[in-house]
């Protein structure tokens, strides 16, 4: 098991790439603190996790908020004893034409989806640096964050954020032995994509920019996650990756099956 005994935080765990996340850190020997805003969907995550045999619990937290981030850090503490890993994975969306793009909805946005991996990444860092032994600080990115969607700017803008938060945070801590890296997925099948899926033309237009064809799982993604989590990627901080299935190395478009 890659990471017996280690302690993971995992946000926006309740759901999707999260889930997939905290099941396969949890599946490699890992104490897993689930968070997400979503109590009931994320008390079940928790539920699950613990009935196949792994150890887990639910910590209700909006990211966006310090107090409740330090909170969050604190009950993994008190459960587990330590901090070793966190996934900082909570986001939203928001669409909306640019030119009718409410103030509230980008700030809401870059609240949650930047703000909160600084948040997040700066509170587990600081407990990791207290206890000394290092970690791993994973930041859920996008290829949206070097691509662009002009109907999802607040997300696309939070993204490239996260991008460059990674390389500070990176440089940052690594005199603590603290690796920081990025996963920026592209099309992945989770609920957040379900108006994509459920849409034969918004699917098309998404299949037709990905040349394997098809949408990825969040176990996908996770399996990336726990590879940056692990001491399989020892000699690896301040990178993003891009599980995207050929997405951002395709200058053209491909047929698409139905």
């Amino acid at each position: 098991m890659r990471l017996k005994d280690q302690v993971a935080i995992v946000t926006g765990a309740a759901s999707g790439i999260g889930l997939a996340c905290a099941k396969r850190f949890a599946a490699e020997g890992a104490k897993v603190v689930l968070s997400d805003v979503a109590v009931e969907k994320g008390e079940q995550a928790a539920e699950e996790i613990q009935a196949a045999g792994g150890d887990a619990l639910f910590v209700k937290c909006d990211v966006g908020d310090k107090a409740e981030v330090d909170a969050l850090v604190a009950s993994a503490v008190a459960a587990f004893g330590r901090l070793d890993c966190v996934v900082a994975n909570a986001g939203i969306v928001h669409a909306s034409d640019f030119l009718d793009l409410e103030e509230a909805d980008f700030d809401r946005v870059i609240r949650v989806n930047l703000k909160g991996v600084f948040l997040t990444g700066q509170a587990a860092a600081r407990q990791m640096a207290a206890q000394g032994g290092g970690g791993t600080i994973i930041n859920m990115s996008s290829v949206n964050a070097v691509m662009a969607i002009p109907a999802i700017t607040p997300y696309v803008v939070a993204k490239g954020g996260v991008n460059q938060l990674t390389k500070v945070m990176a440089l940052a801590l690594i005199d603590k032995s603290i690796r920081v890296n990025g996963i920026g997925p592209g099309s992945i099948a989770t609920e957040l994509a379900q108006a994509v899926l459920n849409d034969p033309e918004k699917r098309r237009s998404a299949l037709c920019r990905t040349p394997m064809g098809r949408f990825g799982e969040p176990d996908e993604v996770a399996k990336v996650a726990l590879f940056l989590a692990s001491d399989d990627s020892s000699y690896i901080t301040g990178q993003t990756i891009y599980p995207d299935g050929g997405r951002m190395a395709l200058n053209y478009t491909v047929p698409v099956q139905d």
